[in-house]
């Protein structure tokens, strides 16, 4: 039994199974006479559908490490929507899905309760509706108490959107700036990360 490289040889089609790899098995007793050479047209046409299926599967493949392997299927940014609710007021779940947000932090000591919500309000409109850069301002009991919230570009990390973002709180004409990031819940929730 010997081997013979089809695609040196430019012989014709054997078998499905061996015209992938370009090789045929022949028994002692066939002779390499007995293919029939393949003419340079068919060659080229060969050739040319592998670089077309190569380039394919190249293509995929680039493609395919561009994307997570989440639900939610390519990339694609967050699409703010175009007005908050008219009530102005966010669900109290949403906010308590918030866990305080950034001014639950150190920037929030000082603030009133209701000052604090009114400012986690702010952080999930401008995760929830504004677009990157846009601010969300609120405004405390006391007029020295006020504060802005600001969103970057949102971003996919595996089936969640995700958001870095900015909180500003005003108090007595100083500012001081905590930055976080959230992602966004199934239910329209923001939960930040720690």
């Amino acid at each position: 039994m010997f081997f013979i490289d089809l695609r040196a040889a430019g012989c014709g089609q054997i078998s499905d199974k061996y015209q992938h790899y370009g090789l045929a098995v022949l028994s002692d007793g066939a002779a390499p006479s007995s293919f029939r050479p393949r003419s340079p047209l068919r060659s080229r046409e060969l050739v040319a559908g592998m670089k077309i299926r190569v380039a394919l599967v190249s293509a995929l493949m680039a493609v395919s490490g561009c994307t997570t392997l989440g639900r939610g299927g390519p990339t694609s940014p967050v699409t703010p929507v175009a007005t908050p609710p008219t009530a102005g007021k966010v669900g109290t779940s949403i906010v308590a899905a918030m866990n305080g947000g950034l001014v639950g932090g150190s920037i929030g000591s000082g603030l009133s309760d209701a000052e604090k919500r009114k400012g986690l309000e702010a952080e999930y409109k401008a995760l929830e509706y504004n677009a990157s850069g846009q601010k969300v301002t609120w405004k405390g009991d006391s007029s020295t108490h006020y504060g802005e919230v600001v969103a970057a570009q949102p971003y996919r990390v595996g089936s969640q959107d995700c958001r870095q973002y900015t909180h500003t709180v005003y108090t007595s004409g100083t500012g001081v700036t905590a930055r976080g990031t959230a992602c966004r819940n199934a239910d329209g929730s923001w939960t930040p990360l720690t």
